[in-house]
């Protein structure tokens, strides 16, 4: 499934996975993902050292509810929304679920 950008606050579990936006990939083995935490800062993302290159199958691991929006295309950004139970997407933007 290729290789993304994750936070270190989601690999470590400190934050949850909230955010996620697919990029343009930089090389054949990037497939563009990037995904925050909900505890993330924008001091906190502009250190590159807080961010992991990560296989996907991995972090479908930690949050099955991305195998769903793998294919989603260039330019997604979205929202991982918790409710009763129940995770789904939205657009960040929008708020529109996915």
């Amino acid at each position: 499934m290729g290789g993304c950008i994750i936070s270190k606050n989601i690999l470590e579990g400190k934050g949850k996975l909230k955010w996620c936006v697919r990029e343009e990939s930089v090389n054949n083995l990037d497939n563009g993902w990037r995904f925050f935490s909900d505890i993330d800062t924008e001091e906190f993302l502009s250190d590159a050292k807080n961010m992991c290159i990560y296989n996907y199958d991995s972090i479908v691991e930690i949050e099955p509810a991305v195998l769903s929006i793998y294919e989603l295309p260039i330019g997604t950004d979205l929202t991982l929304i918790e409710e009763n139970g129940t995770k789904f997407f939205v657009e960040t933007e929008t708020g529109e679920r996915v």
